[in-house]
């Protein structure tokens, strides 16, 4: 019969996950070791080595884990079924918060996916895919008349607002994910509608 999980089972694994995402974010996938790993997370080298086989597989808890969260996001903001400019609102900013707490996920997230094993990427790159979708549609509930070949396009140039925010945003800084989102929000709103169809 197999043992019990102890009750701090998920805390430690997640403090593993957190300490890796910050240590790859820092210096780099390939540059980081299993070492230096347990040393960030402050545990030894067995515990680290009890909860993850490698460095591959800690990549791909990571970055699993981050684009889960995500889509998770999405799926609870479509359960709202709220009209189509507050529910692309309430996208952007559950997105700016989710972004907020997980800056070294999220770099490593659009940074290391290459070092993924193919099935794994490949999974990865598709919960990406989905997400993109979401907020594709939520562009063309809004502004359906601007046809398919825009829709994909926007919801584009909305991510390349808000996924590179970790690399300016400054966590020690005078403006913070939950300050800058309203500003995303009517950046993007404002814009959508002076968007023409050509």
């Amino acid at each position: 019969m197999a043992r019990p999980r102890a009750a701090t089972y998920d805390d430690q694994r997640g403090q593993i996950l957190q300490a890796a995402a910050a240590l790859f974010a820092q210096r780099g996938y390939t540059a980081a070791t299993m070492n230096e790993v347990a040393l960030a997370s402050g545990v030894s080298k067995a515990t680290l080595y009890h909860y993850f086989t490698d460095k591959h597989q800690l990549l791909s808890h990571i970055t699993n884990d981050h684009v889960q969260r995500l889509e998770a996001l999405v799926v609870a903001v479509r359960q709202q079924r709220l009209p189509p400019p507050e529910h692309l609102r309430e996208l952007i900013l559950r997105f700016m918060q989710a972004y907020a707490g997980s800056e070294h996920a999220h770099r490593v997230l659009t940074e290391d996916v290459r070092f993924l094993a193919p099935a794994v990427r490949g999974a990865v790159e598709d919960a990406q895919r989905r997400v993109v979708q979401a907020y594709a549609e939520a562009v063309a509930a809004v502004r359906p008349d601007l046809g398919p070949v825009l829709h994909k396009p926007l919801a584009m140039l909305l991510f390349g607002m808000i996924n590179w925010t970790f690399t300016w945003l400054r966590p020690e800084g005078q403006l913070t994910h939950e300050a800058l989102a309203p500003v995303v929000v009517e950046l993007f709103l404002g814009g959508l509608a002076a968007v023409s169809a050509r």
